[in-house]
């Protein structure tokens, strides 16, 4: 049974294909890989006295040379996606 790739939504895409690659690469899912990673906040929009702060950004996944050094961040989208 073949996978139809253009079907797979990101969460899929990052657990068939790029954690096990990752993984076989020989970084340590406990030490190294966190998922989901918090980058920065999001950006304070002013309007008046109104402040509203956008949306958080975040990575889907990082790489840690040491658990407070990152080294890479990896931005996973569904296949649907160029």
């Amino acid at each position: 049974m073949s996978i139809n790739k253009a079907k797979l939504t990101e969460t899929d895409i990052i657990s068939k294909f790029i954690m096990p690659a990752i993984k076989n690469a020989g970084w340590d899912d406990m030490s190294q890989i966190r998922q989901e990673v918090k980058l920065r906040d999001g950006k304070v929009i002013v309007r008046g006295q109104l402040g509203v702060r956008k949306t958080v950004k975040s990575a889907d996944i990082v790489l840690y040379h040491k658990p407070s050094m990152p080294l890479a961040v990896i931005e996973a989208k569904a296949n649907k996606h160029e």
